[in-house]
């Protein structure tokens, strides 16, 4: 699913256009961005919580000529799926 996807069932379940739904899923995506951008963290009860997380420096190697090479520290956006999340999914998907 593609946010075109998603804003398509956004309309149908809301009962609204789609050029309302797109603006409902671009205020949702920008609210979360913007609090992580911020430095914290969004919970959507059932569903998740996005925050930031912090990337250690480290020694890399480049691929092609295999040299060490320096990686910066760095925040990176990370994911927490919640107990309803990964119900739903393991109901959907049997091992």
């Amino acid at each position: 699913m593609n946010k075109s996807d998603l804003v398509d069932a956004v309309a149908s379940s809301a009962d609204m256009s789609k050029s309302q739904a797109g603006n409902a899923v671009d205020a949702v995506l920008d609210g979360i961005s913007g609090a992580l951008s911020n430095g914290d963290s969004v919970a959507l009860v059932g569903f998740g919580t996005f925050s930031v997380r912090h990337r250690a420096a480290r020694e890399g190697r480049n691929p092609q000529t295999g040299a060490s090479m320096h990686i910066s520290a760095s925040n990176v956006p990370g994911f927490k799926a919640g107990k309803a999340l990964k119900d739903a999914v393991k109901a959907g998907n049997p091992a």
